[in-house]
């Protein structure tokens, strides 16, 4: 049976006010464990979309006094991503996949006769795909990025920030003078210095968390159980033969989606 936007979408709608400041939505962002909120006007019409991304994507990390007082005068109406990408409820799941991977972007807005009815993020299309990939159908190193973003331990916040919204990477490695992981730095380690000001000396290595690791055999539906269980976006690719050498990539949600694109992808034929 085809499947629809409507059979994966979560329902409801995180939202927050133009007026907004970024750490007002830092913290609605923390306590909802999501990733981007709806900003709306106050009749309830959405305005744009934003994230945690966008959050850095303001350097609001400079440790220069004035900038960071421009940075907390800021509103999610500044930040926030318009206009927003959206897609209705009712058409396929692969029309929307499609539609991701032509913007560039993490969520679609799914609507109902153009009312908002709720979200559809790269997450619930790796949860989904979880159940629809065969354990031996594809492995991580068929998709895997051979890209990463990595700094040393003792790199400054502010310069890993301005790196990664840079590259448009969401976290970055942090490895040893050997290669060998000593953990990530993420942009929700990063989100409570938006209310606080960023020592100059501090340095990744007192924010990173635990870096998750995959083989490089292993297969997709590994890698999308993985990221969902444990809420991450991205796994380093490792070879569990040599797990402490240098590794050798990352799978990211959006290689999944890429995956799930592909003309013989079980998303593009026809039940």
């Amino acid at each position: 049976m085809a499947k629809f936007v409507k059979d994966l979408m979560h329902t409801g709608l995180i939202t927050c006010k133009p007026t907004a400041t970024l750490g007002q939505v830092a913290i609605l962002l923390n306590q909802h464990h999501v990733h981007a909120l709806v900003v709306t006007d106050r009749d309830g019409r959405t305005l744009g979309l934003i994230s945690d991304f966008d959050l850095m994507a303001g350097e609001w990390l400079s440790s220069d006094s004035e900038s960071l007082t421009t940075m907390r005068n800021l509103t999610a109406s500044d930040l926030m991503t318009q206009p927003v990408a959206s897609v209705e409820a009712n058409i396929p799941l692969a029309d929307a996949v499609a539609l991701l991977i032509e913007k560039g972007v993490s969520r679609l807005l799914v609507t109902d006769h153009e009312k908002p009815v709720g979200i559809i993020s790269l997450s619930d299309f790796v949860a989904s795909i979880a159940k629809e990939i065969k354990s031996k159908r594809e492995t991580v190193g068929d998709v895997m990025s051979d890209a990463i973003l990595v700094c040393r331990g003792k790199t400054p916040v502010a310069s890993a920030a301005r790196a990664m919204t840079s590259s448009g990477w969401r976290s970055v490695l942090v490895v040893d003078a050997k290669g060998k992981i000593l953990g990530v730095v993420s942009g929700h380690d990063l989100l409570r210095f938006v209310k606080e000001s960023v020592d100059e000396k501090l340095l990744v290595r007192d924010v990173m968390h635990p870096a998750l690791t995959i083989d490089i055999k292993a297969s997709l539906r590994e890698a999308a159980d993985m990221m969902i269980q444990n809420y991450h976006h991205r796994l380093v690719v490792i070879d569990k033969d040599d797990p402490d050498s240098f590794p050798l990539g990352a799978i990211s949600t959006f290689d999944i989606v890429a995956e799930m694109a592909r003309p013989d992808s079980v998303w593009q034929k026809t039940p």
